[in-house]
């Protein structure tokens, strides 16, 4: 969510004017995450918002780096009728190519915050960095398109969809001859099938195929039957590696079915929240990178490293070791419904282990 606050921050800001009940400036975000935290510098450099992650990904270095892309990159000043619209500016959007981000999924409920044009704007502005997309496009045939990355050892493919469950408003959705959202109409046993088939016709032997969801609630832990149903099945049906599930501003549940793996809600990686009161109890100031370790013929999880890290002054810091151990035993005690634990291993590491 690197738009509205974090674009006020960065060196080339759209301008700050949003259309909310309680705040009409963009620029009010800055300010309250600066009551809460101190000074934010302005016209930062591209790489500011990531701070730590970037040597965390120096580290890691992974072979896909994939965000779900929670704001339209756009200066466009017509705003969707919807109370929140986000947006960065294009110029601002090389945040993203200072982390390398191989893939940014769009099927979100801010992606058309500021209309078709925002989002036609949006595609061009990713395709200009090189930056792969999917789960939203210029139609419907382009929306529900994967995006595909060569890796070292195998293609992967990512599907992306929204659920009107996340707050997609059912008019976004693409059609033949309007831009809008890959929009699933329900997450019933139907949709799943199609999904499953879709990707069936399209995968080839060998691919690793990961399918991001945006759906469900912004805060709490439940986890909807129907989320589990529908991303076991698509493990079932189309052997799908990674459920990448996202809406909620915190991390919730993860689950190993199958030696795959589901997480239900990864929770906010970047966010311009910092000072806005009422949801304090969630930490949503406290972020997880999540690598997944994919054996590439088979597909199947051999490790996952989530690794925490906390939202301050709209980047990316180390969190204090109190903060990593409250994300721990939240986790540790939302993932034990679906027999996985959240440990420290002996390096004080996190570690997910399976169900035995």
């Amino acid at each position: 969510m690197c738009g509205r606050g974090i674009d006020q921050v960065l060196a080339h800001p759209c301008g700050p004017e949003i259309y909310e009940y309680h705040m009409r400036s963009a620029e009010g975000y800055v300010l309250l995450a600066e009551q809460a935290n101190g000074p934010i510098p302005r016209c930062n450099r591209p790489s500011y918002v990531w701070g730590a992650a970037l040597d965390q990904l120096e580290r890691m270095q992974p072979d896909a780096r994939i965000v779900n892309l929670e704001t339209a990159v756009t200066r466009s000043n017509d705003p969707a009728n919807k109370g929140i619209n986000y947006r960065i500016s294009p110029e601002n959007a090389q945040c993203l190519a200072a982390a390398n981000i191989s893939c940014c999924v769009l099927a979100n409920n801010h992606v058309l915050d500021w209309g078709r044009a925002g989002l036609l704007e949006t595609l061009t502005a990713l395709q200009k960095l090189n930056i792969k997309t999917t789960g939203a496009g210029r139609d419907d045939r382009e929306a529900c398109a994967p995006a595909m990355l060569n890796l070292a050892d195998a293609r992967l493919l990512i599907f992306a969809f929204g659920s009107t469950s996340s707050g997609i408003p059912l008019e976004w959705a693409a059609t033949p001859d309007a831009p809008g959202v890959n929009l699933l109409p329900d997450l019933g046993e139907a949709s799943a099938l199609r999904v499953a088939n879709q990707i069936m016709a399209l995968r080839r032997p060998g691919d690793l195929i990961a399918v991001s969801i945006h759906w469900g609630s912004n805060w709490g832990y439940h986890v909807p039957d129907e989320q589990k149903t529908f991303a076991r099945a698509l493990i079932d049906k189309a052997g799908v590696s990674i459920v990448h599930g996202h809406s909620s501003h915190h991390p919730r549940a993860i689950e190993i079915y199958r030696d795959r793996l589901i997480l239900y809600g990864c929770g906010d990686f970047l966010n311009d929240y910092e000072g806005i009161r009422g949801y304090e109890r969630y930490r949503d100031d406290l972020a997880l990178m999540y690598f997944a370790d994919l054996d590439p013929t088979t597909g199947i999880l051999h490790a996952l490293k989530p690794i925490p890290l906390r939202i301050k002054n709209f980047r990316l810091s180390i969190p204090s070791w109190q903060d990593v151990e409250w994300i721990q035993r939240t986790l540790d005690e939302q993932c034990q419904q679906f027999g996985t634990r959240i440990m420290f291993d002996s390096e004080r590491q996190l570690v997910v282990l399976p169900a035995t």
